[in-house]
């Protein structure tokens, strides 16, 4: 059993799928950290090298090229499922799952930790939360093709299990 997670950034795909992972007593891989042992940098410095288009190359070609445990929880990057094929080719490789968070919630949980994320770096406050809402609503039409749509809100794993009928 392979399970995506996806949703924008800050809906809790990492935290929630390590713990999903604990829980379920299976292997969690998170894409983005994947990316950067394969390119030996930060996914900010593989943007300011290289761009958005490349860094999108390369995630579609490890998302869809990596060898993953047979049961295991992934946790992909907000934009993964937006380009090229990759949101059918999880539908058809496994369980896809979108942690659904509104605008407001996602700007109050990035406020905080925004160098790591090169989309949002220099914003805040209501700047950031108009950027949220306008590549939400571009987001959405993928995210919305997952088989689970969960609101990310008070998740637990336990709960997670049990929408997607693992626990």
């Amino acid at each position: 059993m392979k399970v995506f997670l996806v949703g924008f950034m800050g809906s809790g795909k990492t935290t929630i799928g390590k713990k999903l992972a604990n829980y379920l007593t299976c292997d969690f891989i998170d894409l983005d950290k994947l990316i950067e042992t394969k390119v030996g940098m930060s996914i900010v410095e593989y943007f300011e090298l290289h761009g958005e288009s490349a860094f999108r190359d390369l995630e579609r070609e490890v998302l869809q090229k990596t060898d993953f445990p047979e049961n295991v929880i992934i946790a992909t990057g907000g934009g993964a499922p937006c380009f090229g094929d990759n949101m059918l080719w999880m539908n058809e490789n496994g369980l896809v799952a979108y942690l659904s968070l509104s605008p407001k919630a996602l700007a109050s949980r990035l406020e905080n930790s925004k160098t790591d994320r090169p989309l949002i770096r220099n914003l805040k406050g209501d700047e950031l939360e108009g950027f949220i809402s306008a590549k939400l609503a571009e987001r959405e039409p993928f995210y919305n093709q997952s088989k689970f749509v969960v609101s990310a809100s008070d998740l637990t794993a336990e709960r997670l299990a049990f929408y997607l009928n693992l626990g």
